[in-house]
């Protein structure tokens, strides 16, 4: 049982004793360690309904634990009323053998309770290649799922593909336009159409496919083909990137499926008949506003045509449909004012408001040489995800664009993502791992196995203990991770993990004259070594053996 869990069923047990009263026990780590391990301010919330002063309520709480497992070495009541609990060497100690014992499934819960969950992310327009901001979404949203998981969800990763509408007519008519004018037709580029050099791309691949068989057809049609054969080499190459970014998409939906059934219109059917749309200036409207939008919105424009927002509200009601409880989509800072009008239509079609969550991943500014990255010639105003993954390699890549929250910009230092140095933290957190296998190898070589039976009392080093109580937080950060939809947490605990045991490298000796001391030192190592393996494998980051 994890510590926070049972010093909270304690506290609650001496509470009940002392009070007879019972209250939500919240378990915390202390602002600073020389307060004890763990915390609680239940007292101070229990002072007005107990009319008690929460000093007292407190002690008289301490009274009354009663600590059978034997877990904790001294309980305190510090400042107005906080209990703070500073756990036994041995409870640290004996921790070792149980991470251990538990391998790849340390930190895993069930309090996600088998909820299946939708994470939708990046599912950027097939109109040109990925940039840097759906690279920080990729990783963030693969990291998502896979922590969701860890504590007991059935979440799964989803791309919506945009392949119908105005935007796949316009990359269309600019591959055209740049197929006709290699087959010696000068065609100008639509004014609103696409510029960047891999329309050109585009156009080569297709000629020297096709040869010259769409000169002859009529604008319409030759623009309709061009548009179907480059939107499948663009979501290809999505896909592809995607793949090598080691993102496994459980579904690519695609947004003409909807078209081709006229779910959307349902939709509209479904809210008309809850008086719930009006026509005005020739178009039908949502009464969106009755939901907390801004604003009421078009469903249907005057020239008949539905509007993204209405195919929207489709394809997430079929996530509904498909059995998910709860959505999450990560949007770019360009769709903030998107989420208000979609959550009322949700609403509006009787789901709960909390079951469709947005969150906004904010933007990535690369530097190099500390100044910003210009603009990628190839991609026209953007800067290619694939370059920079190309660039600084997969793992730095992934690394870097979960480490900050994700309403915070990030800045992307590219020099510093590619060193190989303890200034890279990436490559700092690898190399902890890869030091621990060379160590490990280095004490086989010299008579020296696992022993599981290892004397794990002799480890009492302060370095030793600091590293072990690192190594037990990785279960509350990656519930923490969860519970907050943020994945920062995780790269920021795996590069503590790594200076705590750094420290404890650099000031105690693993294979030494005394046997029974490094044995249990190589039961702490490879301790270390399953969490930051653990956390690695979440990131989707490798865990070298050498560096």
């Amino acid at each position: 049982m994890k510590a926070e869990i049972y010093l909270a069923q304690c506290v609650e047990s001496a509470l009940k004793q002392a009070y007879d009263t019972e209250a939500k026990v919240v378990i915390e780590k202390p602002r600073q360690e020389a307060w004890g391990d763990f915390a609680t301010t239940v007292a101070l919330g229990l002072a007005k309904s107990l009319r008690t002063a929460p000093r007292v309520i407190a002690d008289k709480i301490v009274e009354n634990i009663k600590d059978e497992a034997h877990l904790l070495d001294k309980i305190t009541v510090d400042g107005p009323g906080f209990i703070n609990f500073t756990l036994s060497k041995s409870h640290w100690q004996s921790s070792v053998r149980e991470i251990i014992g538990a391998g790849e499934k340390h930190g895993n819960d069930t309090w996600g309770n088998g909820k299946k969950i939708n994470i939708e992310f990046v599912s950027a327009n097939p109109t040109g290649p990925l940039n840097v901001v759906s690279a920080r979404a990729a990783a963030t949203g693969d990291v998502l799922v896979e922590l969701l998981n860890k504590v007991g969800f059935a979440a799964e990763r989803e791309y919506y593909i945009n392949d119908a509408g105005r935007q796949i007519r316009l990359l269309g008519a600019s591959v055209a336009a740049r197929y006709l004018t290699l087959c010696g037709k000068n065609t100008a580029v639509p004014d609103e159409g696409y510029q960047g050099e891999y329309v050109i791309g585009l156009a080569e691949q297709l000629k020297a496919e096709h040869g010259e068989e769409f000169v002859e057809l009529d604008d319409l049609e030759r623009n309709a083909r061009l548009s179907k054969l480059a939107l499948e080499k663009m979501v290809a190459l999505h896909k592809k990137v995607m793949e090598e970014y080691r993102v496994n998409y459980h579904t690519w939906f695609y947004e003409s499926s909807l078209r081709k059934k006229d779910v959307h219109f349902k939709i509209v059917d479904e809210l008309k008949s809850k008086n719930l749309t009006y026509e005005k200036d020739g178009a039908l409207w949502f009464k969106s506003s009755e939901f907390g939008d801004a604003k009421d919105r078009v469903l249907v424009t005057k020239e008949g045509e539905p509007t993204y927002f209405m195919v929207d509200i489709a394809y997430h009601q079929d996530k509904f449909e498909r059995g998910f409880e709860t959505l999450y989509d990560l949007w770019g800072p360009d769709h903030h004012g998107y989420i208000d009008r979609v959550s009322a239509a949700m609403q509006a079609l009787g789901y709960a408001k909390e079951k469709f969550n947005v969150r906004i991943i904010q933007q990535v500014n690369m530097l190099r040489d500390g100044e910003l990255v210009k603009m990628s010639k190839r991609a026209g105003n953007i800067i290619e995800m694939n370059e920079v993954v190309q660039e600084v390699g997969i793992d730095a890549a992934r690394f870097f664009f979960v480490m900050r929250k994700l309403d915070s910009p990030l800045d992307f230092d590219i020099d510093l993502a590619k060193k190989r140095s303890d200034e890279n933290p990436v490559y700092y957190v690898q190399y902890a791992h890869a030091r621990i296998v060379n160590v490990i190898q280095f004490a086989n070589e010299n008579g020296l196995e696992l022993s599981l039976d290892a004397d794990l009392s002799l480890l009492e080093a302060n370095e030793e203990i600091a590293l072990i109580r690192k190594l037990n937080e990785f279960p509350t950060v990656i519930g923490a991770c969860a519970r907050l939809m943020e994945v920062h947490h995780l790269p920021a605990y795996l590069m503590e993990v790594a200076a705590a045991f750094h420290s404890f490298y650099h000031n105690n000796r693993v294979v030494t004259d005394d046997r029974k001391l490094s044995e249990a030192r190589m039961m702490l190592l490879e301790a270390t070594r399953c969490v930051l393996l653990n956390g690695l494998k979440i990131l989707r980051i490798s865990a070298p053996d050498r560096m």
